[in-house]
């Protein structure tokens, strides 16, 4: 009897070994809009397949040229469609590993209860000294934004009062130390379980700006390493899915 359980003791040993042996990193650049699903994905991905995550959060922008100056990044979590697309074309990435994660949604928010009204009325009153909106440019939220005040007839009555922030994360900011009472920012940025968390705000209707798609790939950098199609496999799995939508998005 000792001698079966030494031999059992000893397999598992060694299957421990084998996971471990198993178990990788995945090195992955996130869209700031998408900070905290990932914080939790991350640690849901973590403890269900022993793999680590190492991410770096920022611009859409700013990763596509770090990912051309040769940025360690083997997964790649866009606020856009564009930019993924344009890597895909550029031969960047894994062929075939291009799928929408989330589709975005634009709110505009105030740190103050109350300020921001259920309609968006309070960007017809134009009472406001500044309204915070992420660089048009570069950030998707940023474009939709504008893409919003166009639609409403407003774009050059509140043009003087827009402050930019490189992105969404930044445009945040201003908002919620008070920079600016208010400004369009993503939803999951102030809201869980269908709630927003602090302030006041008004979630924009998505027939007022293009489709905020966005995608993820896995990177050339990324091809041989089993931990990054786990988590984009993980990332299309029902857990994600689960987080992502409580934070707003669309599937």
């Amino acid at each position: 009897m000792s001698f079966s359980l030494s031999r059992l003791c000893i397999a598992l040993s060694a299957g421990l070994l084998a996971c471990a042996a198993q178990a990788g990193e995945v090195q992955i650049a996130v869209a700031a809009n998408f900070t905290a699903p990932i914080k939790e994905i991350a640690a849901e991905f973590e403890k269900d397949t022993g793999h680590k995550v190492i991410a770096s959060l920022g611009p859409t922008g700013g990763f596509y040229t770090q990912i051309h100056n040769g940025a360690p990044f083997e997964v790649f979590l866009s606020a856009d469609d564009a930019t993924p697309e344009r890597l895909e074309k550029e031969g960047a990435i894994v062929p075939g590993s291009r799928f929408t994660y989330a589709i975005g949604k634009l709110v505009l928010w105030s740190a103050k209860p109350g300020y921001v009204d259920g309609k968006g009325e309070v960007l017809k009153r134009n009472a406001f000294k500044h309204l915070a909106i992420a660089n048009p440019k570069t950030a998707p939220y940023g474009a939709a934004a504008i893409q919003v005040l166009a639609k409403l007839g407003l774009g050059e009555a509140v043009k003087p009062k827009l402050v930019e922030g490189a992105n969404i994360a930044q445009a945040h900011q201003f908002v919620s130390t008070g920079n600016a009472e208010l400004g369009f920012v993503a939803l999951s940025q102030v809201s869980k379980d269908g709630k927003l968390t602090e302030g006041s705000g008004w979630t924009v209707p998505a027939e007022l700006h293009d489709p905020i798609r966005q995608d993820a790939v896995i990177l050339a950098k990324g091809k041989d390493n089993p931990a990054a199609q786990a988590l984009v496999d993980y990332l299309k799995g029902p857990k994600a899915a689960a987080v992502i939508k409580a934070y707003g998005y669309d599937l």
